[in-house]
């Protein structure tokens, strides 16, 4: 009987806490309480799964389980978002968000790198958090931080889970995590300075 390795224990925690962050989130859309925007989430599920297969080519192990278990569910929220008939809404920036994802196919294939792939993809990624960043700077009490915590922990644990660490593997975890961070950051010290603020006004 096989017994089960630590990067592997990391791996099944990171995928236990995608499930918590995402549970909720899936549970209000088929309550009708959040209607997703739909072509966002495809975007995030296309980008997602591809840096899970670039991964698996880096020998990157169980520590990519999390990150394609993660485009799994952002791909079924995407089709739960449209079936519900979430925000179908589409932008001039989302055709481009897509297009720029996808193109990192064909170059993967041309240069026979996954890296340059992954640096397309998770900038895209970072870019479509542009409006939840601005949100979260206006509307800092609009956001659950735990949402962001539970991802920060998760895509710690998926960058300690990997069985080879280079840049293709480490990247998009590295960087999605320290942007789940940010947003935490961004929001306690608005949060902070509204009640300063408002105790000011008193």
């Amino acid at each position: 009987m096989e017994t089960v390795s630590y990067k592997e224990l990391l791996s099944i925690v990171a995928i236990v806490l995608t499930f918590l962050a995402t549970a909720p989130y899936i549970y209000s859309i088929l309550k009708g309480a959040t209607k997703p925007h739909v072509f966002s989430w495809v975007i995030w599920g296309t980008t997602t799964f591809v840096v899970f297969l670039a991964q698996l080519n880096n020998k990157g192990g169980a520590g990519a389980w999390p990150i394609g278990v993660s485009g799994i569910l952002t791909i079924f929220i995407a089709i739960l978002a449209f079936a519900k008939r979430g925000d179908v809404t589409i932008a001039k920036t989302d055709w481009v968000f897509l297009v720029t994802a996808l193109s990192s196919l064909p170059l993967w294939y041309f240069t026979s790198d996954p890296l340059w792939a992954v640096v397309i993809l998770t900038t895209v990624d970072v870019l479509g958090f542009g409006p939840t960043i601005r949100k979260a700077y206006h509307q800092p009490t609009s956001e659950p931080l735990h949402f962001y915590a539970l991802f920060a922990i998760r895509n710690l644990l998926v960058v300690m889970a990997l069985e080879h660490h280079s840049l293709t593997t480490v990247l998009f975890p590295a960087v999605l995590g320290l942007t789940c961070v940010f947003i935490m950051v961004l929001m306690t010290y608005r949060r902070l300075a509204i009640v300063v603020v408002s105790q000011g006004e008193q």
